[in-house]
């Protein structure tokens, strides 16, 4: 299956998990009618400079980012650290947040996956 550029679902959360202005979020493939694993998003967010997604945690997931484009600023649990493009970032039942502190658009490919029930 294919999909467009242009024809991705998207959507824009304002203060997205008590974060700072605005999270755009294009849907790449939809959980449940599309994706047959258990995964929750898979998507590309855009935060403009100055947007952030606030502090919070995955109970019984884990999220990755790869950043496809920006300077980003990120709490990985306490641990304050700076990524770039090419970076990725694994969190998993431990509280993240993002920050965009660059001057361009923070673009990441974001997956979030149900952990397996032991």
């Amino acid at each position: 299956m294919i999909r467009r550029n242009d024809e991705f679902r998207s959507e824009v959360r304002r203060e997205m998990r008590s974060g700072k202005g605005e999270v755009k979020i294009e849907h790449l493939w939809e959980s449940g009618s599309e994706l047959k694993a258990d995964t929750r998003m898979f998507g590309r967010l855009t935060l403009l400079p100055g947007c952030s997604i606030g502090f919070h945690e995955h109970q019984g997931e884990e999220e990755i980012f790869y950043v496809l484009s920006g300077h980003a600023k990120v709490d990985d649990n306490g641990t304050i650290s700076e990524v770039f493009s090419g970076d990725t970032i694994l969190t998993g039942g431990a509280g993240h947040a993002i920050e965009n502190v660059g001057q361009d658009p923070l673009v990441l490919l974001a997956v979030i996956n149900r952990w397996k029930q032991q």
